[in-house]
């Protein structure tokens, strides 16, 4: 049986946006000018700190696409030129996102909206071994697009922002989740009050630097992330071990346990006690869970 394929499309304004103000407020957005200020945890500026904060994590959302396939392509679409946007590029494009680019002058909103279904309708026709079809965004004038999709015959997965997704687009796909419902995802407050008064938050002192992981303990993130992707699709927390290696494959095609000098991917999850226990099912194939804590 051949494994599924999907697209990923991501109305990039359209989410950040949403994000922005779910966390933040509504109109805030346009009250602090966000837009024109690239997100930075220890800026003295305020409205950089809030973007950090409301900060979309793009890896969450394409692990999360991977657990219905193969991901064969993802597609962006924003203004990249505009600094709270452009912040994004190098995440994006270090999971292998096309960014196509809008310009303001042309009219941003609906340029994204209509750009993103044409190429999406074109990729249908042009790759029809796709089967599911991503769509990241909250807008209603991607109802069409949801609906074309399904009539030819491709399962549609909406993600968009709670409280900034129009019902309808939900009740057009086959599935939908709310972004900070993603797994792998802190869950913060997501409904703030309507209009909260602006308030100075302290300056950071020192930004924290990212430290590469030791491949051993990025194989370890690794195993977890794909656990709880797959614990997403299934109601049961037992999950099999081959299933979550597959997993782990979709999300790093470059995970090999023999890499990391395991003869077997039994041996790799017997290192990782501390993190995941394992069973036989009965009919005899490995299952495994994660540790609670």
């Amino acid at each position: 049986m051949a494994e599924n394929r999907v697209a990923v499309y991501l109305d990039f304004d359209n989410i950040v946006i949403s994000r922005y103000e779910a966390v933040h407020g509504r109109t805030r957005w346009r009250a602090d000018q966000a837009r024109d200020q690239a997100m930075n945890a220890a800026s003295p500026n305020e409205v950089a700190r809030r973007l950090d904060e409301a900060r979309i994590n793009v890896g969450a959302i394409i692990d999360y696409a991977t657990s219905f396939g193969t991901v064969a392509f993802t597609r962006a679409y924003a203004d990249w030129s505009v600094p709270a946007n452009a912040a994004y590029r190098p995440q994006l494009v270090n999971r292998a996102v096309n960014l196509t680019q809008l310009f303001s002058t042309s009219g941003t909103k609906n340029g994204a909206d209509i750009r993103l279904s044409i190429d999406a309708i074109d990729d249908l026709y042009r790759h029809a071994d796709l089967t599911h079809v991503v769509i990241v965004a909250g807008d209603s004038d991607f109802i069409a697009l949801a609906q074309h999709c399904k009539r030819l015959g491709r399962y549609v997965v909406g993600i968009g922002v709670a409280g900034a997704t129009s019902k309808a687009l939900v009740a057009a796909c086959d599935e939908f989740t709310h972004y900070s419902d993603l797994p792998g995802l802190p869950h913060p407050r997501t409904e703030p009050a309507d209009d909260p008064e602006p308030v100075d938050l302290p300056k950071p002192a020192k930004a924290k630097k990212k430290t590469k992981l030791s491949p051993d303990s990025a194989a370890t993130d690794l195993l977890v992330r794909a656990i709880r992707v797959g614990m997403e699709k299934s109601s049961d927390e037992w999950l099999y071990a081959s299933g979550v290696k597959s997993q782990m494959q979709r999300l790093d095609p470059a995970f090999k346990e023999s890499a990391l000098g395991f003869t077997s991917f039994r041996a790799f999850l017997e290192s990782r006690a501390a993190q995941v226990e394992s069973r036989f099912a009965a009919n005899g194939q490995a299952q495994i869970r994660l540790l609670p804590g």
